[in-house]
């Protein structure tokens, strides 16, 4: 997700990634999507997820689609699939998230990619860990009816967090990657509670706001 031009300037760029079972969501920005900056950008994200990811799933951009990106994942050994053209459907998920966590973080206004390393802090520290440890998702219920059509409801009892609903999982605890611990999570978990995460997260980006608007500012 591309955070606006200014006078022919490309501002931050941000990636997401989303889980389609958890809704675990990783956010990192960059200053730009060439291989210099995405290669490690993608390393970083597969790393943040605290389980296996055995499926990499991306828009048709050539950021994603080339031989560097697919040299990463099959050392992995991460099957990678990619949207079919014109199917905006295949990334529902991801961009739904991106309307409902990350414009509403960070906004349709230009910011200038030499925050990126600021605004990434940003997202490692706060953003993320609010959005997977306290931030509740919807999860749905599939139903089909009597003519055999399948309805998803979205029931008040299915709301939980992206790491509670990882921990409801039928045998997760295998799924974790090498180190990781359903005990460490807990801890990261507990350390505040749903509210405190949310105040934190706020005041942070606040912080973050007034560094870049200062800095704006000085630069005029």
């Amino acid at each position: 997700m591309h955070q606006g031009d200014l006078d022919g300037a490309k501002g931050v760029y941000h990636i997401n990634a989303v889980d389609e079972v958890t809704q675990f969501e990783i956010v990192v920005s960059v200053e730009k999507i060439s291989e210099a900056y995405l290669i490690p950008a993608l390393n970083m994200l597969i790393d943040a997820f605290p389980f296996r990811v055995i499926n990499f799933h991306s828009d048709n951009g050539s950021e994603y689609v080339n031989y560097r990106v697919a040299q990463l994942l099959e050392k992995l050994r991460i099957e990678f699939t990619k949207s079919r053209p014109r199917q905006s459907n295949d990334n529902a998920l991801a961009e739904g998230k991106n309307a409902a966590v990350v414009r509403k973080i960070f906004g349709y206004a230009h910011i200038q990619q030499h925050h990126a390393k600021r605004i990434n802090q940003f997202n490692q520290q706060a953003l993320n860990p609010y959005i997977n440890y306290h931030r509740p998702c919807l999860f749905p219920t599939t139903i089909i009816d009597k003519k055999g059509k399948q309805q998803k409801k979205y029931r008040y009892e299915n709301m939980m967090t992206s790491y509670q609903k990882l921990k409801s999982l039928p045998n997760a605890k295998k799924f974790l990657n090498k180190g990781i611990t359903f005990y460490k999570l807990d801890a990261i978990a507990s350390q505040m509670t749903d509210n405190q995460a949310a105040e934190y997260m706020q005041k942070q980006r606040q912080l973050l706001f007034k560094h870049i608007h200062d800095n704006a500012k000085m630069s005029a």
